[in-house]
């Protein structure tokens, strides 16, 4: 008893650390929708552990139904998980999710296919999925990594780096705690990047090639 009061203020505090516009555990209680589909996955996880799938998935699909959110009964999940509004939210059956972790809304942690086994995204400890990104098959997020906004990642993610595009490409890899201040609005551009590059090439080439046009004549 005393071990799931302690879980359900350490998912209330989580709330206070991440999201300036909490006013009061009451208020968090009762309206963040990401707090309600947590707490009806452990209750539907603890069903699930015991055979009891029906019961489990009934639980699923009723949290779903209230929050928007779909965690399936069969994911682990760790301590501390953050999710932000949480709209549109997939988390499949093998999926497991260390702690404090940040998710977003729209973000799917899914599959690539009709493979068994293990399937679904393993996300490491202060991770964070940024708004609508896709991670999909098994591979592994690691820590203190984050995904930007709208990306799809296909591979895994090392510890302390930033992914971003479609496909995801890491963009940020410095081998340090990497603080959860994403900023979604100013996203690194791989392509961008490349094209500029490219431009670059380009354009010592053309130089070259006027200069071997004017030892010619």
């Amino acid at each position: 008893m005393f071990k799931w009061v302690r879980i359900l203020k350490e998912d209330i505090n989580i709330v206070f650390e991440q999201d300036p516009a909490a006013r009061n555990a009451f208020e968090v209680a009762l309206t963040y929708s990401g707090l309600h589909a947590i707490w009806s996955h452990r209750i539907a996880h603890a069903f699930y552990k015991r055979r009891m799938y029906f019961i489990a998935r009934s639980i699923s699909q009723i949290s779903r139904f209230f929050t928007g959110i779909e965690i399936h009964p069969g994911a682990k999940i760790g301590r501390k998980l953050f999710i932000d509004h949480g709209m549109g939210i997939v988390i499949g059956e093998t999926c497991e999710i260390g702690d404090n972790v940040t998710i977003f809304q729209g973000v799917t942690l899914g599959g690539t296919g009709k493979e068994k086994g293990k399937r679904h995204p393993t996300i490491k400890d202060h991770a964070l999925i940024a708004s609508g990104a896709k991670v999909l098959g098994s591979i592994t997020i690691g820590e203190n990594s984050k995904v930007g906004a709208g990306s799809v990642v296909l591979n895994d993610v090392p510890d302390n780096s930033t992914v971003v595009g479609i496909p995801g490409k890491i963009v940020i890899q410095n081998g340090v705690k990497i603080k959860k201040d994403l900023d979604h609005s100013n996203l690194p551009d791989p392509v961008s990047d490349r094209m500029k590059e490219l431009e670059l090439e380009i354009r010592e080439l053309r130089n070259e090639l006027h200069q071997l046009k004017e030892r010619k004549m």
